[in-house]
């Protein structure tokens, strides 16, 4: 396979597409969209987005110390790329786009009601990297829309309809590739085979018990010789 040698960049993709909302000490709200976010620690919970220090959101995180990951679906791809091209400057995000902002069950920072997956963050560490700064934050709350839960409570983020970023463009969700650990999980037995096992351990048991007949025949054969 020939490659093309690129001078070092960002190329991890696709990547999350998320929108952060947060607010300031006078009740101020915005949306930021963020596509360098992700998880960094499963226990105790941990995520992180990266901020660059120009933007309006920047100081509001910074100072409240909070945020919320909002995960987006395909029905607000528009408003997605409007809060990452928009500035909370000169505008009302929450209002230009029509969406919702709801009360969080734990920070200060508001949730956007429509996103059904919402993630409250509580900031840990801010690190300073270059373009960005990192805000690592603890998840103290997670906020998912009824529809996703089945009968039984199980959560099915996969009927969500989330999006993802992959160079410039959002793109949807294709099928399923398989799941965790499929590779070496064994395959489920399709109908019948049950029964062909069943058939092939009682041949290669009637196998084995000719085999021993054989075995013994001759040896019965070779002791009567040697008594004769």
């Amino acid at each position: 396979m020939t490659k093309r040698i690129l001078k070092p960049g960002t190329m991890i993709y696709p990547i999350p597409s998320v929108m952060v909302s947060c607010s300031d000490k006078n009740g101020n709200k915005n949306i930021i969209t963020i596509a360098w976010t992700g998880t960094i620690c499963s226990d105790p919970p941990m995520a992180y987005i990266s901020v660059r220090k120009e933007r309006h959101s920047y100081d509001i995180i910074a100072e409240s110390g909070c945020f919320v990951i909002n995960l987006p679906t395909e029905k607000l791809v528009k408003e997605m790329d409007y809060c990452g091209v928009a500035s909370g400057r000169d505008i009302d995000k929450f209002h230009a786009c029509g969406l919702t902002a709801a009360q969080a069950s734990v920070v200060s920072a508001p949730l956007i009601e429509e996103c059904p997956v919402n993630i409250e963050c509580r900031v840990k560490e801010i690190v300073s990297l270059g373009s960005h700064d990192m805000f690592i934050a603890e998840v103290v709350a997670v906020n998912a829309s009824e529809h996703l839960f089945n009968k039984e409570g199980k959560l099915h983020l996969n009927k969500a309809g989330f999006v993802t970023y992959c160079h410039g463009e959002y793109r949807n969700l294709g099928g399923t590739l398989g799941s965790f650990g499929y590779s070496v999980r064994k395959k489920p037995m399709k109908q019948g085979d049950e029964i062909k096992k069943v058939i092939r351990a009682k041949a290669n048991a009637l196998k084995t018990a000719k085999q021993e007949e054989k075995k013994k025949t001759k040896f019965d054969k070779k002791e009567e010789r040697k008594n004769q």
